[in-house]
């Protein structure tokens, strides 16, 4: 072998270890819940780099003679989850007397960035491997983004927003002036929208009333002109956008004007809720969210009164959420997760359940109505050849108690790669 060529391969091995591990994994599980409707017993999941290329019975499934084989047998796998509304760079570092929406925008962006990953860490252990990320500050979001595809962060994916969209009088704590995401009228709408979108946003995220932290009155801010300037400057660039009303009159709005998602609004009438089943709309209802809140209000010095105003907000947003099930709306799973929410993703499952889904249902919610939103259904939300090898394990059933998906994942792979191991799986050549 000539010498420059011997180096070479030294080098690429060294700096590429993965080289020298097989290159398809075979992943055994006892069930597969696939996520396009089918569930298969003692099956096997071949994955090659970041793709699934097989899955089904073992039986059927030939495995490579090379292939690096994990016994999962003891664990259910689902397709990794998707959290369709979090705020990852909010990040509280709990400091004595302080409280998170005091510190948040005083660490700058740089420390907030690093520190930002044990949120990404704790989202990535609740079984979400994908996350759209609607507010942020300061490109946070985007440079969160990057770290993460170059693999130099451990985390879900993310689609990130950059600046939400709010006007002139909405206070907004985490940017810095001049506040890049204020805007008031159809030309400052316009003008700001394409501003995060050349910055490199996926998605617009836009603040059509109040309501946010304590705050739960939901008036409507922008009117349904602005509104329509937003959605068309996302959809002309083939992008979409994403309306958050706390309040009914914004999402009526944000629903005449083609949003593609409404975030928590409480109260749509009959006829709101039957155009997004129509148009198919998606409703991000976040309603843990608050309870969330109620759960950490030490933390953020809430009192009684406080603690009232989330528990009425909470009753209309679950009465809200039966009703859009009854009327057969799109709903996708989002915690709204901020600071230490990070690590209950998930937990807006239970809501559904009590609302009316079934199991099955509301697993939909966190992975095909997910990746239907993000336009990454070929991609995304189901353990099938082709799609990207995205695989939560489980211990119990899933489809019969939702409290599996909750409070029992135990291994995680994103991309190929496992990210998280709470098991004592084995791995070993295939014989």
């Amino acid at each position: 072998m000539r010498p420059l060529l011997l180096l070479l391969l030294v080098f690429l091995f060294a700096e590429c270890p993965s080289l020298l591990r097989a290159q398809v994994k075979a992943l055994r599980f006892g069930k597969v819940i696939d996520g396009r409707g089918r569930v298969l017993a003692n099956a096997v999941i071949l994955v090659k780099a970041d793709r699934i290329v097989a899955v089904g019975p073992e039986t059927d499934v030939v495995i490579p003679a090379d292939a690096e084989t994990l016994d999962l047998r003891a664990y259910t796998a689902i397709p990794g989850l998707i959290d369709a509304h979090t705020h990852m760079t909010f990040y509280w570092d709990k400091a004595p007397g302080s409280n998170p929406w005091q510190q948040l925008g005083t660490l700058g962006p740089a420390v907030t960035v690093f520190m930002a990953q044990e949120n990404a860490r704790k989202a990535l252990e609740t079984g979400v491997t994908t996350v759209r990320d609607l507010g942020s500050s300061e490109n946070m979001d985007l440079a969160m983004r990057a770290l993460i595809n170059r693999g130099a962060m451990h985390g879900p994916r993310m689609f990130v927003a950059g600046n939400g969209l709010h006007i002139s009088s909405t206070p907004y704590k985490a940017g810095a002036l001049p506040d890049p995401g204020q805007c008031d009228g159809v030309a400052e709408v316009q003008r700001v929208a394409r501003q995060q979108l050349a910055a490199g946003a996926d998605w617009i995220k836009m603040y059509g009333s109040t309501g946010s932290d304590q705050d739960v009155t939901g008036f409507q801010t922008f009117g349904y002109e602005e509104m329509k300037a937003a959605v068309e400057v996302a959809h002309s660039a083939g992008k979409r956008i994403a309306i958050h009303s706390y309040g009914p009159d914004g999402a009526r709005d944000a629903v005449k004007a083609g949003t593609n998602t409404v975030e928590h609004a409480i109260d749509m009438d009959d006829a709101t809720l039957k155009a997004m089943a129509k148009q198919d709309i998606i409703y991000v209802p976040t309603v843990d969210h608050n309870r969330y809140y109620i759960a950490h209000k030490e933390e953020y010095g809430y009192d009684a009164k406080t603690v009232e105003g989330l528990n009425q907000y909470i009753a209309k947003n679950f009465a809200t959420l039966k009703r859009a099930i009854k009327a057969k709306v799109k709903i996708a799973m989002g915690s709204d997760a901020v600071f230490t929410g990070f690590g209950e993703n998930t937990r807006e499952l239970e809501w559904f359940v009590k609302a009316g889904m079934t199991p099955e249902q509301a697993l939909k919610t966190a992975t095909t109505t997910g990746a239907e939103m993000l336009g990454m259904e070929k991609e995304l939300g189901a353990i099938a050849p082709g799609y990207l090898a995205d695989i939560v394990a489980v211990e119990g059933d899933p489809l019969q108690d939702i409290q599996v998906v909750i409070q029992h994942v135990k291994w995680v792979m994103k991309a190929g790669q496992v990210g998280v191991d709470k098991t004592q799986t084995t791995s070993v050549p295939s014989q």
